[in-house]
């Protein structure tokens, strides 16, 4: 086993992989032994050289289970960290754990019977593994905070808010945190009247709690969500608001330093906390 925890990153280009990079190239417990991309023409560039740093000594591959199995081979231990797509994050988390690889996916868009069917695959393969929708210790504590909340509201509406070039809505955070309401078996928002929409969806999506989340997507932003609560007379409005992807490096790397040691897969970064 390395002195070091050696580190593959999927979706090394993109910008909360390269956000990563820059900041394992200044971690003395992880280093970057693998990195993934799939933007035509460069592959075989040195990571380090192509996001502006000093060499790195490790050059983009575009393929993933080679990259895989070479990291198994050279590197047992390894972590992979996966930020790439929602239509291949439930692939490469199977193929992480067939080849040893810890993963930690920041990639959101899994479904819940993804995720179990993941839990069951790792759990038979005796690995850790950690689906974080959100690695910010503050999204976290919004969470917790809007769970506390659902006890004494009944109304709520979830909103969330994203850079346009986000795949997937709603957001995995914005799901992840309906389901920590929903976990009181409560329903919401009882209905008053026959509501209509003159456009379609301009009610954003109905879970079956009654919960209702809505998703804005538009360049400028990063990651921003609120949960708003309503009662006679008041309203209570928990946000949260993410200006740089810098703030989610220490729960990427919390993530990363705890995997190896989980019985099974872990789904939220309160889980790691």
């Amino acid at each position: 086993m390395s002195d070091f925890i050696p580190v593959v990153v999927a979706g090394a280009l993109g910008r909360m992989g390269a956000e990563l990079i820059r900041t394992l190239a200044q971690t003395s417990d992880c280093k970057l032994v693998a990195a993934i991309d799939t933007t035509p023409g460069r592959e075989g560039e040195d990571v380090g050289i192509a996001l502006g740093l000093e060499p790195l000594e490790v050059l983009l591959s575009a393929d993933f289970e080679g990259s895989l199995c070479l990291a198994s081979q050279q590197h047992p231990g390894s972590v992979l960290v996966d930020f790439t797509h929602p239509k291949v994050v439930y692939q490469h988390t199977r193929a992480a754990i067939a080849y040893g690889l810890a993963p930690v996916i920041g990639t959101t868009g899994l479904s819940p019977e993804q995720i179990s069917d993941l839990a069951d695959f790792a759990a038979k393969a005796s690995m850790g593994a950690a689906v974080i929708p959100n690695f910010s210790v503050g999204m976290v504590l919004l969470q917790q905070a809007a769970a506390a909340a659902a006890r004494f509201y009944n109304h709520a509406e979830l909103v969330e808010l994203h850079h346009n070039r986000k795949a997937d809505a709603p957001s995995g955070t914005c799901i992840k945190t309906a389901e920590l309401m929903e976990e009181l078996g409560k329903d919401f928002n009882p209905q008053e009247l026959e509501e209509h929409e003159s456009l379609a969806g301009s009610r954003g999506g109905l879970r079956e709690s009654g919960l209702r989340l809505h998703s804005i997507r538009l360049p400028g932003l990063v990651a921003h969500q609120e949960v708003q609560f309503g009662a006679p007379g008041e309203r209570y409005v928990l946000r949260h608001d993410t200006f740089d992807r810098a703030a989610y490096m220490p729960g990427v790397l919390l993530a990363v330093r705890k995997v190896r040691q989980l019985p099974g897969l872990v789904y939220g970064l309160e889980r790691l906390l």
